[in-house]
């Protein structure tokens, strides 16, 4: 008996100092590493041991395991390719990572209109999405979707695999982050990979460490300790999601969220500030781009006239001029008027492709591309009628006929729709109301649900704005 023991635990030390080493599912097949950079692997292996990387296309990489057994390394990436590579990893018995691309690779996160898969909802469709699943096999883009969960402190890991853009999987992915793929690919002409780390309801507060979200009076902690409604908590989608893919080398961030920050608009810029320099941070990889989607319309509380979400697309405007690296795009004309009760509108392809805009522009030096939309920048006030000049219209605004949206308001704060023309400069539309004499105050499309038609040369949406502070 002795003996059979004995025998038994030498093979189970022989078994664990020859074990294979553990990786991250985002360190997996059919992976897509970011090109020309030292791009970071990691894992678990046996303690002490040296762990070594070998690549199809001849670099390596040798680093030792700690005492608990966790390692770390980078693996210099060449030029992208459509040729798949591989990878081995060793700490003496080795596994290989096949059909492994070199390319660009990026983090889409958010709540349920970045979620919002191409299959979409329940009786919230995505525009196209037959044809767009039926041509996926024509694109080399992968996606790796985290799956959702919470925790109360940090993960090693999270669950996510890379699958590639076919019929069957491309249903699944997330449908504006594919179509912003689908843009880059067409353009840069390399492989795209997306990780996909979202949770529709989320907070932005969810996406942020404890440290930070002490020092929010509005917050409570003690709400995480309750295992229900885990998507809209402070602090466990970072956790469980966001934290475990830090290591992760990306190029950088895409971000659609803020309908569930409506009510609380007030500390909402703030915190994206605050969220996006965190995020950064943990990445260790300097200012990484960081582009992002202003909420759709939506009649919140079934009030297409209220100002509640107006606010917050307020605060996601302001946060533009204090995060460094960063773009917005509007999608204030990317609704339909029967939309209004929907908060996933269809149209995910034009986000996608705005987004990718400024990527193209500004990540990659793409020169031609304009991808800003207009925005407030100072109105004048001659006699019954405001002139309102803009950035980002230099070379003209329309329509010439029927501009809509504009609203205008005296002393009284009573706002009346107003009537607008374009100016003699380029960038000026002039606003006015027979009900209003004394004009001191414009609104466009500052409401839960209004669509407007002002747009620039390159047929981009006038950012919705107010000149008051009521």
């Amino acid at each position: 008996m002795k003996t059979k023991f004995f025998i038994a635990f030498c093979l189970l030390c022989f078994i664990s100092a020859h074990a294979k080493v553990k990786l991250p599912e985002l360190i997996g097949h059919n992976m897509v590493l970011q090109q020309q950079t030292n791009a970071r692997f990691w894992g678990e292996a046996t303690p002490n041991s040296t762990v070594t990387i070998q690549t199809s296309w001849n670099t390596s990489a040798e680093t030792k395991a700690n005492a608990e057994g966790f390692w770390e390394t980078t693996i210099s990436t060449p030029g992208a390719s459509f040729t798949p590579q591989s990878v081995t990893i060793s700490d003496g018995e080795p596994i290989t990572l096949h059909n492994v691309l070199i390319g660009e690779v990026w983090l889409c996160s958010g709540q349920s209109n970045m979620e919002m898969p191409l299959n979409g909802f329940a009786r919230c469709p995505i525009e196209n999405a037959n044809e767009v699943i039926a041509d996926a096999p024509n694109h080399t883009i992968r996606i790796a979707t985290i799956q959702r969960k919470g925790a109360l402190t940090p993960q090693t890991y999270a669950k996510g695999e890379w699958k590639e853009s076919t019929t069957e999987n491309t249903p699944g992915f997330t449908a504006t982050g594919y179509f912003y793929a689908l843009a880059l690919q067409k353009t840069l002409q390399v492989p795209i990979g997306l990780i996909n780390c979202c949770w529709g309801g989320s907070c932005i507060e969810g996406w942020l460490p404890e440290n930070i979200l002490k020092g929010y009076s509005d917050i409570d902690l003690e709400i995480t300790k309750n295992p229900q409604y885990k998507w809209r908590q402070p602090l466990v989608l970072y956790n469980a999601m966001l934290y475990p893919t830090r290591k992760y080398t990306i190029k950088g961030f895409i971000w659609y969220q803020g309908c569930a920050n409506v009510s609380r608009y007030e500390t909402y810029t703030e915190r994206m500030v605050t969220m996006v320099k965190e995020w950064r941070s943990i990445w260790e990889q300097g200012e990484l781009p960081f582009y992002y989607v202003e909420i759709a319309p939506f009649a919140y509380s079934n009030d297409c006239n209220g100002t509640k979400s107006a606010y917050l697309r307020e605060a996601q405007f302001k946060a533009l001029a204090l995060i460094p690296n960063s773009a917005m795009i509007t999608t204030n004309d990317l609704v339909e008027p029967y939309e209004y009760s929907q908060i996933h509108p269809r149209k995910k392809k034009e986000i996608g492709d705005r987004l990718a805009w400024h990527a193209l522009a500004k990540t990659y030096g793409h020169k031609g591309i304009y991808p800003d939309s207009p925005s407030y920048r100072e109105m004048e006030i001659e006699g019954e009628q405001i002139i309102v000049r803009f950035n980002h219209a230099d070379r003209g605004l329309s329509p010439w006929e029927d501009i809509r949206g504009f609203e205008i308001a005296g002393e009284n704060k009573k706002f009346y729709p107003a009537e607008a023309k374009l100016g003699k400069k380029d960038d000026e539309i002039i606003v006015s109301s027979s009900k209003v004499k004394k004009p001191v105050a414009v609104r466009y499309c500052f409401k839960n649900f209004q669509i407007g038609n002002v747009v620039n040369h390159r047929n981009l949406p006038l950012i919705p704005f107010r000149t008051d502070n009521w």
